[in-house]
């Protein structure tokens, strides 16, 4: 869950901190209040191309950094596999130098950008107007509801036991 997303030096926006609690965010306001901008910035600490025209002051460097709490998620392993330290709350970093040049970091190590992108797929989603048709997918809502239930162990045990009941019926 994104708990705390800092923007410094990106479009229109010198600094901001913004919080977020427990639940869904939903985004919203009047033509031009900033809700593109602030999509843009955190597109951007998810591993998205960066734009130097996007920098409030050209002769700094962006910053957009996203704290997020993981302890729900079974990221441990993929923090593994690439040899990330783990931690329960977890910040992806991003930084556009003035002259161009990316870097990205997760819990201040650097990394590439697809790995970058590769963690934080399984972070959050980002739903825009266009995007309804995913969430009218039964197989979309049914895998949320299992996420919000906590449901890993159960379907874990089920999907063995499917795995056992259809090895016995091959034998039958």
């Amino acid at each position: 869950m994104l708990t705390k997303l800092k923007i410094k030096n990106f479009a229109i926006i010198e600094d901001l901190e913004v919080n977020f609690s427990g639940g869904m965010t939903c985004i919203t306001g009047e033509t031009g209040a900033g809700k593109s901008i602030l999509l843009g910035g955190l597109s951007l600490v998810l591993g998205k191309r960066a734009d130097l025209s996007n920098m409030f002051d050209s002769s700094r460097k962006c910053i957009v950094e996203a704290v997020f709490q993981i302890n729900q998620y079974t990221l441990k392993p993929l923090f593994d596999k690439y040899d990330l330290d783990y931690y329960d709350e977890t910040v992806l970093r991003r930084e556009i130098l003035p002259h161009g040049k990316s870097r990205a970091f997760v819990n201040d190590t650097p990394v590439n950008l697809n790995l970058l992108e590769k963690i934080s797929l399984n972070l959050i989603d980002i739903h825009s107007q266009n995007d309804t048709q995913t969430l009218l997918e039964n197989e979309y809502q049914i895998e949320v509801l299992d996420a919000l239930a906590g449901n890993e162990e159960l379907l874990k045990k089920y999907q063995n036991t499917l795995i056992l009941f259809k090895k016995l019926c091959q034998r039958v």
